[in-house]
């Protein structure tokens, strides 16, 4: 009996001292893998940075300290009388300040013109109903597999007959045009209004455009707005139609304006990197701007 009750203590004593065991191998696991999680993402975000940074280091340097061995990081124009020598350069003896504008004015109002083209029809494929319906939206979004190069020469033979080469309109108008991209967003995003807000309205006697324009499109805030963004970038950066279609220096664009800093043998890479400081940072205000509508745009609209 004596030898039962020793043992029973000892597994009295033990079953406390094993169940702190497995919580402190818990708590170790745990650690080692959220440090190997965030070593992980610390390291992607370096890699993904770094460009950045060399970049906003070298636009702040003399030509002869881009290429020296071993890299220095020490923005050299900094240290002299004339730290912003290349930014001012570029804005002004390049006129990038002109074409800063011009594609503020492109994307902006391609960016608009696609808002208001995708809505309608995406109103129409998600609430209202006629022949072909379905099958016309699979056209649409099958588009989305066709990449402009294919379609480029006739487009540009179109163009050059409806004269328009030298202008904004070949730039602005195809993005204007219903974008499968927006219309698939905003299908998707009408499909998740009520139907009883869009029934109470016919009841009160709202046309179907009503319906669209006081009730689909202020609950479309999120989505328009990352459309918006979407759109603004993509015509910001969009560089194959205005090399093709833009050959008046004053008319130029900026990504159009950067490819004047790159020769045949040789580029201005301080200057080319000012530039394209220069030509990010409306992206990133945009950006910045509509982001807390991105995220809900896209988690309402079903795009994951």
């Amino acid at each position: 009996m004596a030898e039962l009750r020793r043992e029973a203590r000892v597994v009295q004593v033990g079953v406390p001292g094993a169940a702190l065991e497995v919580r402190r191998r818990k708590r170790v696991t745990s650690l080692l893998s959220t440090t190997l999680i965030y070593g992980f993402l610390l390291a992607f975000a370096f890699l993904t940075l770094f460009p950045f940074f060399w970049m906003l280091i070298t636009s702040f340097k003399l030509p002869g300290d881009v290429f020296r061995l071993p890299p220095d990081l020490r923005p050299s124009l900094l240290w002299t009388d004339a730290p912003f020598a290349n930014y001012t350069q570029v804005l002004f003896q390049f006129d990038f300040l002109r074409y800063a504008g011009n594609s503020l004015f492109v994307a902006t109002t391609a960016a608009t013109g696609q808002l208001i083209t995708c809505s309608l029809a995406g109103f129409a494929f998600a609430r209202m109903r006629f022949p072909l319906k379905n099958v016309l939206f699979a056209a649409l979004i099958f588009t989305l597999l066709i990449p402009i190069e294919v379609v480029i020469i006739p487009e540009f033979l179109l163009m050059v007959r409806l004269g328009w080469l030298d202008t904004y309109l070949p730039l602005i108008v195809p993005s204007l045009m219903v974008g499968a991209f927006g219309t698939f967003l905003l299908t998707e995003y009408f499909k998740t209004v009520p139907a009883s807000l869009e029934e109470a309205a016919t009841i009160d006697g709202a046309s179907p455009f009503a319906i669209y324009r006081h009730i689909f499109l202020p609950l479309a805030t999120p989505a328009l707005a990352s459309l918006f963004v979407i759109a603004f970038i993509t015509n910001w950066n969009e560089l194959l139609r205005p090399v093709l279609y833009i050959s008046d220096r004053n008319l130029r664009t900026l990504p159009l304006g950067l490819t004047t800093l790159q020769g045949q043998y040789e580029s201005s890479w301080t200057l080319l990197m000012a530039g394209s400081i220069i030509s990010i940072l409306p992206m990133i205000m945009v950006y910045l701007a509509a982001q807390k509508y991105i995220i809900r745009g896209f988690m309402s609209s079903g795009i994951k």
